[in-house]
């Protein structure tokens, strides 16, 4: 399926500071400009969502890690190269990102997409998305895009066209915290 006319309207819809409903490589999110920190609180706002609970930030490629995040172990991207699942990665050190995006620690969640229009999405938004699930903070996240609820839908300023059919059941990412040069499984 086509997804260009898709990908045009996130792009004004997150160049404009607004809300997208999206598929990523895992459940459907719910994403914004991750250096805007006023859209990032919007998607707090929509989730009920306390600040405190950082949201995943998805980057197109290697090279974006390095860009938002001071001096990561190169050995994450051998690591990376292994795991069969899409994973995130809590790096210490993010910087160029709302400040709302990163932890007290200053650390963030970075996952480099595999998903063809995901990652067509950044490289052409050339920032990075926040993608946190689709739904209620506390509640479960949505497998498929009919089990997102109308408040959410309704919460966006875009709904993705593309994969709204899809009936292949999707998980969330493994997220992994990258201490001392070891990877250490946060959610498997």
């Amino acid at each position: 399926m086509d997804f260009t006319n898709d990908i045009e309207l996130c792009l004004k819809v997150l160049e404009d500071g607004g809300l997208i409903l999206y598929p990523t490589d895992t459940v459907w999110g719910i994403g914004c400009d991750a250096t805007n920190a006023s859209a990032v609180k919007k998607i707090y706002e929509l989730k009920d969502r306390t600040e405190t609970k950082t949201m995943i930030v998805l980057v197109a490629e290697e090279k974006d890690i390095l860009r938002y995040v001071t001096n990561p172990d190169m050995r994450v991207f051998e690591y990376l190269q292994q795991v069969q699942k899409p994973t995130t990665i809590i790096y210490d050190g993010a910087v160029g990102l709302a400040e709302n995006l990163v932890s007290p620690d200053g650390s963030v969640a970075l996952r480099i997409v595999q998903d063809n229009f995901c990652r067509h999405l950044v490289k052409r938004f050339r920032k990075p998305i926040v993608s946190t699930s689709a739904n209620i903070s506390g509640e479960p996240a949505p497998a498929f895009f009919r089990e997102i609820v109308h408040f959410i839908k309704q919460g966006v300023d875009y709904m993705v066209q593309y994969r709204q059919e899809d009936d292949i059941p999707r998980e969330t990412s493994t997220i992994i915290r990258w201490q001392n040069n070891l990877p250490v499984v946060v959610r498997p």
